[in-house]
């Protein structure tokens, strides 16, 4: 079985006007992501829509690595965009447009067992402002406390963590799940209620705008 999860994410955030969704979706949809998927270590894609926080639309595209975006294919599509893509560009008035380019941290390698998964049908996304002098403390909790309860919930079924290499802020966070509705369930907020990251750090940090979001996935909508 091919691969479908790689060690870095290309991760598209964008709030469109409702009035817009029509063009903008069917140009998503029909073209935009299908022309990414078919570029040499693009390994899987999909869309999502926030269902909490946001912006409001994500599309996350599991690449081979970082190095994926920078091959002669991906520079060529991006130098030359098609007649659809300059005119959506020019008709569509996107807001709070985030681009990140993510590489793994956390785990070091990804699990065999899911190597040939598809894309969850919910994620949640955790875009993190972490300051220096504690970036140490959170990585060894998140890794070694957090993570592993989180895992223990029922529902979600996968935590990965990532430097942001391009965009911002330097840490982000994926989460996910069989559903949306996972952190609304007793079993999350228990979870919740017993972590004790800020206590352990002993300094701030916090989340960007829009985040933590929750996101369904909306492309492709068949069963994960």
């Amino acid at each position: 079985m091919a691969n479908r999860k790689g060690t870095a994410l290309l991760m598209v955030f964008v709030d469109i006007d409702t009035e817009q969704d029509g063009d903008f979706n069917k140009w998503y949809n029909e073209e935009h992501i299908p022309d990414l998927l078919a570029l040499p270590g693009f390994l899987n894609g999909a869309r999502y829509e926030a269902s909490k926080g946001g912006p409001r639309y994500l599309a996350c595209y599991e690449l081979e690595n970082a190095e994926t975006l920078r091959t002669s294919e991906y520079l060529a599509f991006r130098e030359d965009p098609s007649e659809w893509t300059q005119k959506i560009a020019l008709s569509t008035k996107g807001r709070n447009y985030v681009r990140n380019v993510c590489t793994q941290i956390f785990p070091e390698e990804n699990d065999p067992a899911v190597l040939g998964r598809g894309m969850a049908p919910a994620l949640q996304i955790g875009r993190m402002v972490v300051p220096t002098e504690i970036e140490a403390k959170y990585n060894y909790y998140y890794d070694n406390v957090r993570t592993p309860a989180n895992l223990e919930v029922p529902g979600c079924l996968a935590v990965r963590r990532y430097h942001v290499v391009e965009g911002s802020p330097k840490y982000t966070t994926v989460y996910e799940f069989e559903h949306e509705k996972v952190p609304e369930t007793e079993a999350w907020n228990i979870r919740r209620g017993q972590d004790d990251m800020h206590g352990y750090i002993g300094g701030t940090y916090g989340h960007a705008a829009g985040s933590p979001g929750v996101y369904r996935r909306i492309l492709p909508t068949r069963s994960f």
